[in-house]
This record gives C-alpha cells, structure tokens and sequence, in this order.
C-alpha cells in the first residue's frame, strides 16, 4: 500500500502519544490525516486516499521518484508538515525530518 513511512525515530520526537491526526501540506492542498493506535506501536505510516493519489499522481508525472521516495518533512504548524520531494543526495543534508513514500 502506497503511504507515507514517517519511521519510528520521527514518531518518537515530533508526535507526542496524544495526537490523534497530522496535517499534511501537499502543494496547494492541506489535508488531515487520522493516525492509528499502531502508529506509535511500530507500524509508522500515514495512509490516506488522498495522500496516496497525490503520491501517485507526482509519480506518473515524473515529479517524484519511484519507490520509496524520499520526502522531507517541514513543519507548518502544530502537528503538521508540509511534504517536499526530495532528490537521494538531499536526504543527509536536509535538517527536517524525513518520510518515504512507498
């Protein structure tokens, strides 16, 4: 299932336990996206129809690599990120948190 694997370090450091969803900045859309109990138990993806046809849609453009995909987090308020795209070479540079797509 195509999502957005935010990894178990990230979940730990900028979602504290009591937060029920996350918002999510995808160009000019912002979305909410709920997070399951599982998301702090190991299972640390973001699912959302949305997100997955927005994930696709850069894919079949080109736009965004094949999977998995890097993408950094930037923050954008409290409990949300904007999601940028990112070449393989920008992952140990970039300072925000960083998601893949897959």
């Amino acid at each position: 299932m195509t999502g957005l694997h935010v990894g178990d370090a990230n979940v730990q450091r900028l979602f504290p336990p009591d937060v029920s969803h996350v918002e999510l900045e995808i160009d000019h859309l912002r979305i909410v996206c709920n997070l399951t109990p599982e998301f702090w138990n190991g299972d640390a993806e973001i699912h959302d129809e949305r997100l997955i046809s927005w994930l696709e849609a850069k894919r079949m453009s080109g736009k965004l690599a094949d999977k998995p995909a890097p993408m950094a987090m930037i923050p954008a308020g409290e409990h949300a990120f904007r999601l940028q795209p990112l070449r393989a070479n920008e992952v140990r540079t970039t300072e925000y948190a960083v998601g893949f797509c897959a």
